[in-house]
């Protein structure tokens, strides 16, 4: 029992090719949807709940500067650049060269 050759023309494995390349554009859409849909339903799960114990965090007010403060576990947590803003806006040179540590 042997295996048959079937010959193809160049124009048959043109449009085979095609059909592959179009399956796989397809796979990858689909994949790209999931992904924003799996980032977008983390991003509703965790927003603005603590990192540390996962409960829900409120915004407070500090010298003009918005943070996240945990009340139950009591982390204080900084979005990128708000500890900066805060030295920054901090009057007291104790406290400049204090958070100039966390730099």
């Amino acid at each position: 029992m042997g295996y048959r050759t079937i010959k193809t023309t160049p124009e048959a494995e043109y449009i085979k090719k095609q059909e592959i390349l179009t399956l796989k554009k397809k796979a990858l859409e689909i994949k790209k949807q999931q992904d924003e849909a799996e980032k977008k339903r983390l991003k509703e799960l965790h927003y603005m709940h603590c990192p540390k114990c996962g409960e829900k965090m409120d915004e407070i007010e500090l010298n003009g500067i918005k943070i996240d403060k945990c009340f139950s576990c009591n982390g204080t947590f900084f979005d990128d650049g708000e500890l900066e803003e805060l030295i920054d806006a901090s009057k007291d040179s104790f406290m400049k060269s204090f958070f100039s540590f966390f730099k």
